[in-house]
């Protein structure tokens, strides 16, 4: 089926009208669950041959969520949905004011690599939770991923309603062109950009899930046995191939040394070497080169080692590190953990201040003047005190960037409010007329007017 019947087809279906019945979604939603439940096996399989990912971490991190956002809208479908009242203002009553979600119609899901799953079929399930249809294409790179997605869904759902679209930049390239109602894609702020300008020809809404260089605080009043072991999870997890993975450590001086030694006391616990089912490989080889290309010997202080045959990067940390290294010039996406010292808590908001706004920001203090600042004076997309990357798993939190890492959000309530409009509605009775707003107009009118308006 080539790009235009696809989106035809899926446009007229949404005509129908038939995805509007929340039977119908909350049906569908319980079709595909089913599906993959019953396909976990063949998942898993897939996800570990395309880079080495284990059932735990594929469970954890990929079909888990996934169930638990079907289920989240399977039981709140219909509040979601429902029409809300608001209140009237004075020169309009009597009447009353409605906000309806109104779903946009033929959507366009273009997922991520590094947890294809994931990042393909989440944005899908509140796509179908808030009533639209929608065309998924899923990252390339995992190869085995996007078969079984694309075997899954076109195999036992209606084209017109759901379907995957295999292939690559030039199968990418081609969708854009085509005219959806709302774009979603998560992937690099290079190509987000591409997928903005695509839009913007037919003034189609987007939500862009891009990246950026989330920094991790360490300050001096932090637990810091707590702080590496969960720092050490959430930067190696899925080798480090995660968009909210802590990209770079500022630790405050006086605790630097400690910081370090138990952050490599806890990399080598965690028994990080080549083949271990818990530590994914790097997608490919030009990740890879890039990724070994960052490697600065001289400023390794733990890890280092990698293995061009099996896509391997050991766990890396370095310090002494500057503004100017090349691990710094980017997001980096891999195993590599820099780390940078401060003298003054100010200087380590000053320095993320000055940078692109990131995707996620850390803090481990127990400073309460510390907490507030690092909420209130530095803009990024979402985050933890204390933790790394387990506010994504709250499905009653946003999740989203801002400025460099993205426009919009997603999860629970806000993936159904992403893939919706938010319509008013007025509804006036034809009793009660005033004549205030119709000519002629008198001094009288005016003054009433500011009394109501002023």
């Amino acid at each position: 089926m080539n790009t235009h019947n696809i989106v035809t087809s899926q446009r007229n279906f949404f005509k129908s009208h038939i995805t509007l019945d929340i039977e119908y979604r909350k049906n569908a939603l319980r079709k595909l669950k089913a599906l993959l439940k019953s396909n976990e096996r063949l998942m898993h399989d897939a996800i570990y041959e395309d880079f080495g990912k284990s059932e735990f971490d594929n469970y954890a991190t990929e079909l888990g969520i996934l169930y638990k956002e079907i289920n989240y809208y399977i039981d709140n479908i219909e509040s979601l949905s429902a029409p809300k009242r608001v209140r009237t203002n004075l020169a309009n009553l009597p009447g009353n004011s409605y906000i309806y979600q109104d779903p946009y119609g033929c959507t366009l899901v273009i997922g991520a690599w590094n947890y294809p799953y994931q990042l393909s079929l989440s944005p899908a399930i509140a796509a179908i939770a808030a009533g639209n249809t929608c065309v998924i294409k899923p990252s390339e790179l995992p190869a085995n991923t996007m078969k079984v997605m694309a075997s899954l869904i076109n195999e036992n759902f209606p084209a017109e309603y759901l379907y995957v679209v295999t292939g690559g930049v030039e199968e990418t390239t081609q969708l854009l062109q085509a005219k959806f109602d709302k774009i979603f894609f998560t992937g690099s702020t290079r190509v987000g950009k591409i997928v903005y300008e695509a839009a913007a020809k037919n003034l189609t809404p987007v939500t862009l899930e891009l990246g950026g260089k989330s920094p991790v605080i360490i300050a001096k009043s932090a637990n810091l046995e707590i702080a590496v072991k969960r720092i050490a999870w959430g930067k190696f997890l899925n080798s480090g191939q995660t968009c909210i993975a802590p990209d770079y450590i500022l630790v405050e001086e006086s605790v630097k040394e400690k910081f370090i030694a138990l952050l490599i006391e806890r990399i080598k616990a965690s028994n990080y070497i080549d083949g271990a089912p818990h530590f994914t490989r790097i997608i490919n080889k030009r990740n890879f080169d890039r990724l070994t290309n960052m490697i600065d010997a001289s400023k390794v202080i733990c890890g280092g080692n990698t293995n061009e045959n099996t896509l391997y990067i050991e766990p890396t940390v370095m310090t002494d590190v500057s503004w100017n290294d090349k691990v710094m010039q980017e997001e980096i996406f891999g195993p590599l953990l820099p780390v940078i010292s401060f003298k003054t808590f100010n200087e380590a908001i000053e320095t993320i201040q000055e940078k692109d706004k990131p995707l996620s920001a850390y803090l481990f203090s127990h400073d309460a003047n510390e907490k507030e600042e690092f909420t209130t004076k530095i803009s990024f997309g979402g985050g933890c005190i204390n933790d790394v990357i387990m506010h994504i798993s709250n499905e009653h939190l946003p999740f989203g960037g801002v400025g460099n890492s993205g426009i919009g959000n997603y999860h629970g309530k806000y993936g159904f409010l992403c893939f919706s409009h938010q319509k008013s509605i007025f509804k006036k009775p034809t009793w009660g007329e005033p004549n205030l707003k119709y000519p002629p107009y008198n001094n009288s009118k005016l003054s009433w007017i500011k009394r109501l308006l002023g």
